[in-house]
């Protein structure tokens, strides 16, 4: 079946997220203790990047440390340094091969800074490079793209939200019956954006990290060029592209004028809202995603150009 490995790694995130839900906070408060920072420093590369996008907004609404989403090439193309305040330096790397985000690391703990890593791989470069590693404990993904690794690293940034002194609760874990709800969800959107030749993917504050992980799997999975954007920089410009033959999937929000100008919405299936709404939404985009791929005779586990570890500096 086209997407096999896709599909199970996708059906293995309740019992993934429910074990990490018991250990990561754990794990965090023991590497942390009580420490305090004045700005926190996210670095990593395609869904890791939308994972700490998430964890900017966590990070600055419930602890008020500002956020910098650090662009590697400053130091990896340009050789510059930057004189950062007392940081922490969160590197998030699935594979945990990204060379730029481990020398960026690096640099920041050569500079005195606390450094963290975020992996599902044990001994690999990122975690070498960070005083301390938190390990996603999610098993093998064999699919190229990113699933379970993903909402893992989700729960992980909430849970070291947590552990930073944030008044968070608990994290609100999906489980089965959301894995097969958010998939009749899923399987109802695919027509919309087959049949269409623009799509978007909508959202703003938490779920703006779900609007971009939604387009760069429709992309990577289904071949289907798609354009994240918050709903409010939307209204600035790109809403006119939002009519007849195009189509948009649209997180947490109401956006009416999309329907009003002539443009398919595909509103995903809400059930939870707040700070964790993202690990639940992200089940929905996957499901888009692999249907979308298998509907257009494309196998997500064995696309063309693209590998499971991709290496830039």
């Amino acid at each position: 079946m086209l997407g096999a490995h896709m599909e199970l790694e996708i059906r293995e995130q309740p019992a993934i997220l429910a074990r990490g839900a018991a250990s990561y906070l754990r794990q965090f408060r023991e590497m942390l203790g009580s420490s305090r920072f004045d700005l926190a420093l996210l670095v990593a590369r395609g869904s890791s990047d939308h994972g700490a996008l998430y964890a900017r907004y966590l990070i600055e609404i419930h602890l008020g440390i500002p956020v910098s989403l650090a662009a590697p090439s400053v130091l990896t193309r340009y050789g510059k340094r930057l004189r950062y305040p007392k940081t922490l330096a969160i590197g998030i790397s699935q594979s945990g091969a990204s060379p730029d985000v481990a020398e960026v690391l690096g640099a920041l703990r050569e500079d005195g800074h606390t450094t963290l890593a975020i992996t599902n791989t044990a001994g690999s470069r990122v975690s070498q490079a960070a005083e301390s590693t938190l390990l996603l404990q999610a098993g093998l993904e064999r699919s190229v793209a990113a699933t379970k690794t993903y909402t893992a690293s989700l729960l992980a940034l909430y849970e070291l939200v947590r552990a930073l002194g944030a008044d968070l609760p608990a994290p609100t874990i999906p489980g089965d019956v959301w894995l097969a709800e958010s998939r009749l969800a899923a399987e109802s959107g695919v027509g919309a954006l087959l049949r269409s030749s623009i799509l978007f993917s909508l959202a703003r504050g938490y779920s703006f990290a779900t609007a971009q992980e939604t387009a760069l799997k429709l992309m990577e999975c289904a071949l289907l060029p798609c354009k994240a954007y918050s709903s409010a920089d939307f209204e600035h410009g790109p809403r006119a592209l939002a009519r007849h033959g195009t189509a948009a999937v649209v997180f947490g929000e109401r956006l009416p004028f999309l329907g009003d100008q002539g443009a398919e919405v595909v509103v995903a299936p809400s059930c939870l809202e707040g700070p964790c709404a993202p690990i639940w939404d992200a089940f929905f985009a996957q499901w888009l995603a692999l249907l979308c791929a298998r509907a257009r005779g494309l196998d997500p586990d064995h696309p063309e150009h693209i590998a499971k570890v991709t290496e830039t500096l």
